[in-house]
């Protein structure tokens, strides 16, 4: 046998056997260790904000998107757009909804025109409650489930967040001091949600308008008056440069919050740790808003006097009176309208009757240990 012939039966013999040894360790990596898997890049999110980039409100969806970026390492990146960036502010829940936009910030008043319980979330007296109290009915009162079964109703595919306590919101700016309720008779005002109904109610002719187009439809003429929300976002979007008159106090919107809305279908595909830092930092965020809220305001409440000279008045009870009146024609009549309406009002209120019992009963007022601090005190008489 020639030396050919010997070693090709060899030859074959080891090819043989490097391959079943191949093939033995491609099996044994495939029962007992798994392979890794290529690590999957960040989940990137595009959102919108209902509010202009300026405003203190595009500054809380910016907090609260860095909040989830940083929480999750960086495997989840919210960008957060200012108002009409890609869509109007009021169709927000149309683009997250259709996921032309992965999210958003807003407030639920805002679609108002879909569905108008949804205003129900902070647009109205809310039974004396305040927002963080109608916070407490979301959370724990049957408020959630009531919203998502609100949703589910008109088709909205997202997953709603309210969060975020709003301070009572100011009756609005004025050409002058209200005095009595009949001042409203045929006046110009801008506002929106169940607070349409109420101001009309009132004698007013109602025009509801996003915040950034309110104080050029009042240099035009267009508007005799307007509320939109607190000392800061009203002096950046330029109140007192078309009014010096604001009335402090009112029951249109005691109870507001935000919203932070995201894609359901979107949301759904989340692992459920991101979900569950998602949902944790809502509750973060809405506490920081409250407390920055509290620092911002104070300073351009006094600002707002010391340089911009605009004077400040309490709204008289009469007018205060008049809103609840009226709130009661328009609940009873959307009552029968909507069941909706009429459940989710009758939730809240049963909610409100021993919640804010418990606050008034409990929490000291204020504003005795104020004047005694910082109130201006009687001359001690010299003996």
């Amino acid at each position: 046998m020639s030396k050919e012939q010997i070693k090709k039966p060899q030859a074959v013999s080891r090819r043989k056997f490097l391959a079943g040894a191949a093939a033995a360790t491609a099996g044994a990596a495939t029962l007992g260790f798994p392979m890794i898997a290529k690590a999957q890049g960040p989940i990137s999110m595009r959102w919108q904000s209902t509010w202009p980039s300026k405003d203190i409100f595009h500054e809380y969806a910016l907090d609260y998107a860095k909040k989830v970026n940083d929480m999750t390492g960086g495997d989840l990146k919210i960008e957060v757009l200012p108002a009409g960036s890609v869509v109007p502010a009021f169709g927000l829940l149309d683009a997250v909804s259709k996921g032309t936009l992965d999210g958003g910030h807003g407030v639920l008043v805002y679609h108002y025109g879909k569905q108008n319980a949804l205003a129900l979330w902070g647009s109205s007296p809310a039974y004396a409650m305040d927002a963080n109290m109608l916070l407490s009915w979301h959370k724990y009162g049957g408020g959630k489930e009531l919203l998502n079964k609100l949703y589910a109703s008109i088709g909205a595919n997202v997953v709603s967040f309210p969060y975020g306590p709003m301070p009572t919101q100011p009756l609005g700016w004025f050409k002058k001091p209200i005095t009595k309720p009949d001042d409203f008779k045929g006046m110009k005002y801008r506002t929106v949600g169940i607070s349409i109904d109420l101001f009309n109610g009132m004698g007013a002719a109602v025009n509801a308008l996003p915040g950034s187009e309110i104080v050029p439809a009042i240099d035009r003429g267009l508007l005799d008056a307007a509320e939109f929300n607190n000392a800061t976002s009203d002096r950046i979007l330029g109140f007192p440069d078309v009014s010096k008159v604001c009335m402090l106090q009112s029951y249109h919107q005691n109870g507001e919050q935000f919203e932070i809305m995201f894609n359901k279908t979107k949301y759904d595909t989340l692992p459920p740790k991101m979900q569950s830092i998602i949902a944790n930092a809502v509750e973060a965020a809405s506490a920081d808003m409250s407390w920055k809220a509290i620092n911002r305001y104070s300073q351009d409440y006094i600002e707002l006097q010391t340089k911009d000279k605009v004077r400040f008045y309490k709204t008289p009870d009469s007018v205060l009176q008049k809103q609840l009146e009226v709130f009661d024609q328009v609940n009873a009549k959307k009552s029968a309208e909507n069941p909706m309406w009429k459940e989710i009002s009758e939730s809240q209120k049963t909610y409100a009757e021993r919640a804010v019992r418990w606050d008034l009963d409990t929490i000291v007022g204020r504003r005795m240990a104020y004047n005694w601090y910082f109130g201006k005190k009687p001359a001690t008489k010299k003996a």
